[in-house]
């Protein structure tokens, strides 16, 4: 028996709405995993590694991605390549983007199909839950798998031939934790707190950004809780340079450490651009004649004024705090320390001025302008590029593509991940105190 039903163009009007949402979001997820492959071969071939740290770098200055949200899809698009299931379901618009980006979080080629099976199904909140009880699984297991090393603790610094220092140690896992904690912390501070261009001209390696990390973290100790004051004078960094040399690195003179190591005439420049300063002058022989008073380069009073005026580094798409007083002219070379002379620049910009041949110069509006090596201007935001309205990517899908086939019935996502995680054992039937 047919039950007639009334008309109603408001009910009517909203499915359609719903349906064009569905299929405009199905478009997406394909559009999403074209942008995922571009993305991976972009950072396979290194094409952000001309002024910036990493490819999400590059994406958050180039699209004005979030930085975090950057990562993700730089980290999804590396995992696809060996999880092809997942990647070919978003590609047709099987999987939305969210839930593809929290299974390859956990997913292995030996896992994938059965978990392509269960994200099908279920929700994105459903997979969600799924893999933070699948880690806490994976979790467990590894800390089954730890033992303690006590005994085999040390630590071993030395000079390589070529005047490197060399660090190598085994440490206890919880001062291991801590010195984690402070390399990532100090690997924050230097490269993840902005959205910075690598001026090197190959990225750091995650080597390298630590070796950085913990020259800052050396150097804070001894700035703070390990410097005692006074007595810790034993403590500088002391850079002996001839004025000639620190003038024009391209004349003669000595640059060395303390030790006598050598140093390049343009690193004494830098680390002279913000550093206390001792005048020695010498007679003919080489003897010291006459030493002047220690003097700040850059006085306390000119210092605050700077971090009130820039902020942190200045330097295009970075803003780190932790930064040095950067003399445009050098004051080697008769540039005065004023405020419109000096600008901040974190360590690793800074560096990238003075050794790497990056230029900055302030314009007449006050403003800075940075220049690659080549000359190319470093724009602080460059600009989208214009895209046609009404562009879309066009591939077969409908409204229903990416609608799961959940019907409402509880998920319990214990019983889940036991049946469905390598490690788990299985249990005989669903546990009864499910969670909807």
């Amino acid at each position: 028996m047919l039950i007639p039903t009334t008309p109603n163009p408001e009910l009517e009007e909203l499915e359609r709405l719903g349906d064009e949402i569905a299929l405009l979001s199905a478009h997406i997820e394909a559009a999403t995993a074209r942008l995922l492959d571009l993305i991976r071969d972009f950072d396979a071939r290194g094409g952000w590694g001309n002024g910036f740290k990493s490819c999400a770098e590059w994406l958050a200055w180039r699209v004005g991605m979030d930085l975090g949200a950057a990562r993700e899809r730089v980290r999804v698009a590396r995992a696809l390549p060996n999880l092809p299931r997942l990647a070919a379901a978003l590609a047709h618009s099987e999987l939305s983007y969210a839930k593809v980006r929290a299974l390859t979080r956990v997913a292995t080629p030996e896992t994938e199909e059965r978990l392509l099976a269960f994200a099908k199904a279920g929700t994105a909140a459903h997979v969600e839950r799924l893999v933070r009880g699948w880690r806490r699984v994976d979790r467990n297991a590894e800390h089954q798998e730890t033992a303690l090393r006590h005994r085999s603790r040390a630590l071993h610094v030395y000079r390589d031939e070529d005047g490197m220092m060399v660090v190598r140690g085994r440490l206890t896992p919880e001062v291991g934790a801590v010195l984690r904690q402070a390399l990532a912390a100090a690997c924050d501070r230097i490269y993840a707190k902005a959205r910075v261009n690598d001026p090197e001209g190959d990225p750091p390696s995650l080597g390298q950004q630590q070796a950085d990390a913990l020259g800052m973290i050396a150097e804070a100790a001894l700035h703070h809780d390990l410097d005692p004051g006074a007595p810790g004078e034993r403590y500088q960094v002391v850079v002996h340079v001839d004025a000639p040399a620190l003038a024009d690195p391209a004349q003669p003179g000595q640059s060395v450490l303390e030790d006598g190591d050598h140093v390049s005439a343009e690193t004494s420049r830098r680390l002279a651009c913000d550093a206390r300063r001792v005048l020695m002058r010498h007679d003919p022989d080489g003897r010291v004649a006459e030493v002047g008073a220690r003097t700040r380069t850059i006085p306390p009073a000119l210092r605050r004024a700077l971090e009130h005026r820039d902020h942190g580094c200045r330097f295009p798409g970075c803003g780190s705090r932790f930064t040095q007083g950067h003399h445009i002219q050098h004051w080697a070379q008769g540039g005065p320390t004023t405020l419109s002379n000096v600008a901040l620049l974190c360590r690793r910009h800074h560096r990238s001025v003075h050794e790497e041949g990056f230029q900055v110069e302030r314009l007449a509006d006050g403003e800075l302008q940075f220049r690659r090596p080549n000359g190319w201007l470093i724009p602080a935001a460059p600009a989208l590029p214009d895209a046609p309205a009404g562009a879309a990517v066009m591939v077969l899908n409908n409204a229903d593509t990416l609608r799961s086939s959940w019907s409402g019935e509880r998920f319990d996502v214990g019983y889940a991940i036991a049946v469905m995680h390598p490690r788990a054992i299985v249990p005989s039937k669903p546990a009864t105190d499910s969670v909807g």
